[in-house]
């Protein structure tokens, strides 16, 4: 049996009004720094964004979501951060933002394996 490995991870929510206090769940980003594992899953369901803001741009969100996507592949897309470490990428997608995409708090745990324990965590957050 594999032993456990620690890992840490933010919940992505977009907050189309942050005077209103209110968000969807769009995504789960992952880092296990014990495997070398950056990674994030995202849905963007535009219905369901749009409930909250009819103005919001759901193309806009899944543009950030595709750039936090970059980050955690050390994509060029990504500019200047994407030659970091990994958790220097994690560092920096875990700091609040006043974006209309914003981490939750860090949370953490153990796992055998990190890409499993993500989607996991997507289909019990966000899906």
């Amino acid at each position: 049996m594999t032993e456990p490995m620690p890992y840490q991870y933010v919940v992505l929510r977009c907050v189309p009004r942050v005077d209103r206090e209110e968000f969807v769940n769009v995504g789960v980003v992952l880092y296990c720094q014990a495997a070398d594992y950056l990674s994030v899953t995202w849905h963007c369901d535009a219905d369901r964004l749009q409930a909250l803001d009819g103005s919001l741009d759901p193309k806009r969100v899944c543009d950030a979501l595709g750039f936090v996507e970059a980050v955690c592949a050390g994509d060029a897309r990504a500019g200047a951060i994407a030659d970091q470490p990994l958790t220097q990428r994690f560092g920096f997608l875990k700091a609040p933002k006043s974006t209309v995409l914003q981490p939750g708090p860090v949370h953490g745990g153990l796992t055998t394996d990190p890409a499993r324990e993500l989607e996991h965590l997507f289909e019990r957050l966000v899906a």
